[in-house]
C-alpha cells in the first residue's frame, strides 16, 4: 500500500455504520506504551531513537493484525503528506515536527495506526464508526498483546504502565468519541451539558483533539484519568456518559422539529443551497454548512445524499486532501475554488 492509495478509500471511522452513528461519528481508543530499558522519546538521543524505531518496526512487521500495512518515516515525507495524515486522524500534529526518527504504521483499512517516537515510544490507536468504544478496546487489546510478544513494556506493579506524561501513567489509555451536537448548540443547551461533562473528569476538545476548538458542532470527549482504574472501567464510564449525551441531543432535535421546524428547515436548506451553488468556499465555512446538512440528512429533511458521503466531505475538503486530489500545491484562494467545485459535484 502507498500513501496516495488512502485517497481512494473511506476511513473506517467515516463509514456511518456503528451504533448511534447519526450522532456519534467515531470512537477511538489509544494506548501509550514504552519499551523497558530505553529512555523515553524526549530524553533519548538520536542513536537511542533509531534503536527504538528499528525495534518497533521489526515488531510491527511481524504483527498479524498489520498485514499489508503502510509504514511511513516522517523525515521522508513532505509537509503536505504529513498534513494529509493529520487530517485523516492517523497521526498527531506532534509527530509532524522535524527530527526524532518518527514514524507511523497504518493498517490496510485505517482501522489501526501506530505512532513511533511521538511523546512515547509507541502510541497505538484504533478508530471505528459510531459509539463502539468497547469493541475498539477489544481490538486494541489484541494488537497490544501481539506486540508484547516482541519486547517488554516499561511497567510498574504499583503505578501500571510508565509514560512520558504523568497523566497517562496507569492504563496508558485514552478513550474518546467524536460527537455531533448541532441541536444542543441551536437550543443553547450545550453549555450546561459540557459543564456537567467537565465535572466528572472528562475532557472536551475540538475536531482535531487537544489544542483545537470545536467547529461544525463537533466535540471530542475523552477520559482525563488513567490511574487507579482498569481500561474496561474507564470505557464503561465514558460509554454511559455518551449515551446520556446522545439522548439529550435527540431530545433537542425533537424539540426543534416540534417548535421551530420551519426555521430549522430553512437553515438546513440554506446550507445545502450555498454548498451546491457557491464557487468559493473556505474550510471553516464548509465545516459549518456541512454540519447543518448532516443534521438535515439525519432528520430526513434532506434525502439527496447519505451520511457516509457527508462524513467523507468533512475530510476531503481539508487543505491537504484538496491538494492531493488535485495533484499539485494550491494557494489558499485556489483551495477555496477547488473546495467549491468538489462540494457542488458531490452534493448534486
Amino acid at each position: 500500500m502507498r500513501l496516495n492509495d488512502l485517497l481512494n478509500q473511506t476511513s473506517e471511522w467515516l463509514k456511518a455504520t456503528g451504533t448511534e452513528s447519526e450522532i456519534v461519528m467515531s470512537s477511538r481508543v489509544r494506548f501509550a506504551r514504552n519499551i523497558k530499558g530505553l529512555a523515553f522519546s524526549h530524553w533519548a538521543d538520536e542513536k537511542q531513537k533509531k534503536e527504538i524505531l528499528t525495534k518497533t518496526k521489526q515488531a510491527l512487521l511481524k504483527n498479524k493484525y498489520l498485514n499489508n500495512s503502510l509504514f511511513l518515516v516522517m523525515d521522508e515525507l513532505n509537509d503536505l503528506d504529513k498534513q494529509f495524515l493529520v487530517e485523516r486522524h492517523l497521526i498527531s500534529r506532534e509527530l509532524t515536527a522535524d527530527g526524532g526518527c518518527k514514524a507511523v504504521d497504518v493498517s490496510e483499512k485505517e482501522l489501526f495506526s501506530i505512532m513511533i517516537n511521538e511523546e512515547d515510544h509507541l502510541r497505538l490507536q484504533v478508530m471505528r464508526s459510531g459509539l463502539e468504544l468497547k469493541e475498539s478496546l477489544r481490538l486494541l487489546d489484541k494488537l497490544d498483546s501481539e506486540l508484547r510478544r516482541n519486547f517488554d513494556y516499561a511497567c510498574n506493579s504499583k503505578w501500571g504502565y510508565l509514560t512520558a506524561c504523568p497523566t497517562n501513567v496507569g492504563t496508558g489509555m485514552r478513550a474518546s468519541v467524536m460527537i455531533h451536537l448541532p441541536a444542543l448548540v441551536m437550543t443553547k443547551r450545550i453549555g450546561k451539558v459540557l459543564e456537567s461533562i467537565g465535572r466528572i473528569n472528562l475532557a472536551v476538545r475540538g475536531l482535531y483533539g487537544e489544542g483545537t476548538e470545536a467547529s461544525g458542532n463537533f466535540f471530542q470527549i475523552s477520559n482525563q484519568i488513567t490511574l487507579g482504574h482498569s481500561e474496561q472501567e474507564l470505557v464503561d464510564d465514558i460509554d454511559r456518559v455518551i449515551k446520556q449525551v446522545v439522548e439529550y441531543e435527540k431530545g433537542a432535535r425533537e424539540l426543534l422539529l416540534k417548535n421551530s421546524r420551519h426555521q430549522l428547515e430553512d437553515e438546513i436548506w440554506r446550507a445545502y443551497g450555498i454548498l451546491t451553488n457557491a464557487r468559493i468556499v473556505s474550510s471553516l465555512e464548509a465545516i459549518g454548512l456541512l454540519s447543518a446538512i448532516r443534521l438535515g440528512v439525519n432528520l430526513s429533511i434532506i434525502n439527496k445524499v447519505d451520511i457516509k458521503s457527508i462524513n467523507e466531505l468533512f475530510i476531503t475538503t481539508q487543505p491537504a486532501h484538496l491538494q492531493k486530489i488535485e495533484g499539485k500545491d494550491l494557494n489558499p484562494q485556489e483551495r477555496d475554488l477547488k473546495r467549491g467545485d468538489l462540494l457542488r459535484d458531490k452534493l448534486k
